[in-house]
């Protein structure tokens, strides 16, 4: 069974930013000793160059895994599968986390960094790269979004909303100009209003897009894990780690110094593994549905 993590930055002291190639097999390495086989390593948002010499490095990585044998993990914590023979997940592209991205929704990613959604801008990002850019996230309601969702839609490239103020009707126009996904849902994101559900109701309600969950202890109270387990088409969920390089083994909560007692504070990115996540789901729900969370759905997402 093919397991997928769709949006990690890193883990275990490595993360995407980096000059060092070595550093995405190690993040391959760490999340297949965790059960993980496939993963798609995600780009913060930064200056289009920097971004490029992000893409060049996994693509590297990803040529280094299927030039050389696939050597068995130093470690395996993993119940899934044969421990005996743990295997590095294997890197199959890139999701670009920016930079068309709104100020207003930028979370933990530096706002400085996010730039206007242009052809221009795009084109100087992705070219040469559209062979393993397999996600983009993007804000629906930024001027020109539009346009440029159905570009990145038009070249086989997944848009995915997120980093967003959109209102349920901007998010329903970014579906029809050719969105996907939505970026962990209710995270970095206008909030639900009975007078507006914005993007996140919409994530809810439409049984067609697909969206992504952080499902930690930490990002989702348990009752919006629930709600969303309860409301959304099952078969478009996907359970994402948005691992970061601080996030550690076992799991504690990866915050600014804004601290977590507060319900606004402010959290830099995920702290488990996706195998992790479900194994923590898996005494309140059925283990077999939410194993697609993990593995029919994110493979349905990637070539449906």
């Amino acid at each position: 069974m093919k397991i997928i993590d769709v949006h990690t930055h890193g883990i275990g002291g490595y993360d995407t930013r980096t000059t060092d190639v070595e550093h995405l097999l190690k993040i391959a390495e760490i999340h297949g000793s965790y059960g993980v086989t496939e993963i798609i390593p995600t780009v913060y948002p930064a200056t289009i160059k920097i971004m490029r010499e992000n893409l060049a490095l996994i693509k590297k990585a990803m040529e280094i895994q299927e030039s050389e044998p696939v050597l068995k993990a130093e470690f395996c914590s993993s119940k899934y599968g044969d421990a005996k023979d743990c295997r590095p997940a294997r890197i199959i592209g890139a999701h670009l986390e920016g930079p068309f991205l709104n100020l207003s929704r930028c979370g933990s990613l530096n706002a400085m960094t996010f730039i206007d959604p242009t052809e221009h801008y795009l084109d100087g990002l992705i070219e040469g790269y559209e062979d393993i850019i397999r996600i983009i996230t993007i804000s629906p309601e930024l001027d020109g979004s539009l346009h440029l969702i159905k570009r990145i839609s038009d070249k086989g490239i997944i848009a995915s909303m997120g980093h967003s103020d959109a209102t349920y009707a901007e998010a329903s126009a970014g579906h029809k100009a050719g969105a996907k996904g939505i970026t962990h849902l209710f995270n970095a994101m206008r909030p639900y209003h009975h007078r507006e559900p914005g993007i996140a109701g919409y994530g809810l309600l439409n049984p067609d897009i697909y969206v992504e969950v952080i499902a930690d202890p930490f990002h989702l109270h348990s009752g919006t894990v629930d709600l969303i387990f309860r409301a959304k088409n099952h078969e478009r969920i996907i359970i994402v780690s948005d691992s970061i390089k601080e996030a550690k083994i076992p799991a504690t909560p990866v915050s600014t110094n804004e601290g977590l007692a507060d319900i606004h504070g402010k959290l830099l990115g995920g702290s488990t593994t996706i195998t992790e996540a479900v194994d923590s789901l898996e005494a309140l729900y059925d283990r077999a549905e939410i194993l697609n969370y993990i593995s029919t759905n994110p493979e349905r997402y990637l070539h449906g």
